[in-house]
């Protein structure tokens, strides 16, 4: 296989979904699932108690907030937070559309315009059905938009935008191990294919 066959092979690598298959063949999909960590934002009191319990008896590790503002300190994105304690850990984060200081759509874009937290699903929640506001929310990236008050059937959804997440970070880490294994394959290629003249291989 020569360069150009080469680069062609690495740029499919790039276009094409990863099969679940390789991912597996490269141990990816073997390792254990980490526990999931929502943060949930909602100025309300009673509404972040009913988040809570509901993504608790779910099996989900909750963090409460009461507010877009003091959500950006847990993720690191406020100016007074300390860089060095940045929380990597967040998988999803929750927040309702409505609050003071900070809607959940500012928070939204926040969240999508950091480099290092873009990846978190967002998902928004609100007690008013405006059409406007859900599809703001879905062009900036919120995964979906939930009308209060919030069922256990719309928490039990939340693994699935996890899931997806996760599925791609996955794919995209096994990119590089796939191209390395390409170029490994090339190098070693055999002489015997080489074509030979009288007894001479020939480059």
């Amino acid at each position: 296989m020569g360069r150009e066959d080469l680069e062609a092979e690495n740029s499919k690598i790039n276009t094409q979904p990863v099969d679940e298959a390789i991912l597996e063949s490269q141990g990816i999909l073997e390792m254990k699932a980490p526990e999931i960590h929502v943060l949930a934002v909602d100025d309300s009191v009673i509404d972040r108690k009913v988040i809570e319990r509901l993504l608790k008896i779910s099996a989900y590790k909750v963090t409460t907030v009461e507010s877009g503002l003091r959500a950006l300190e847990i993720l690191g994105l406020a100016e007074s937070s300390n860089p060095l304690r940045v929380n990597a850990h967040i998988n999803l984060i929750i927040t309702d559309y409505c609050m003071p200081e900070m809607t959940g759509y500012d928070l939204l874009k926040r969240v999508k315009e950091a480099a290092a937290l873009k990846e978190i699903p967002v998902v928004i929640m609100s007690s008013e059905n405006v059409p406007n506001r859900i599809k703001s929310c879905m062009a900036e990236g919120a995964e979906e938009f939930i009308l209060k008050p919030l069922q256990l059937a719309d928490v039990m959804r939340l693994r699935g935008h996890i899931r997806q997440t996760r599925l791609h970070a996955m794919k995209q880490s096994a990119i590089p191990c796939i191209k390395r294994k390409i170029s490994s394959d090339t190098l070693q290629a055999p002489n015997s294919k080489r074509p030979h003249v009288d007894g001479v291989t020939v480059s």
